[in-house]
């Protein structure tokens, strides 16, 4: 091979080495960084259970609260049905 043309292949090869190497690397610390998210997945399984309990302790206060209207709305009835007082005279 020409050694001007092995002089000039140096460079370009060192250089496109370098910058694939980089890229390897990147690629493998995204590929490591997602591997280690899966693996994460019992933090995730805590905060869903968390998640959980919050929505059944929303559901108990809501039916509490539905029990609360029926027992107002049952007592305004009642006040309503009522005897009324004769008009004054």
């Amino acid at each position: 091979m020409n050694p001007e043309a092995v002089a000039v292949l140096i460079p370009i090869t060192a250089i496109g080495g370098f910058f694939a190497f980089m890229i390897v690397r990147t690629v493998s610390k995204a590929y490591t960084a997602k591997l280690q998210a899966q693996g994460q997945a019992p933090g995730g399984d805590a905060r869903h259970e968390e998640l959980v309990a919050t929505v059944e302790e929303l559901r108990r206060e809501v039916a509490e609260l539905a029990e609360r209207v029926d027992f107002t709305e049952r007592l305004l009835a009642k006040q309503h049905e009522g005897p009324k007082l004769a008009p004054p005279r």
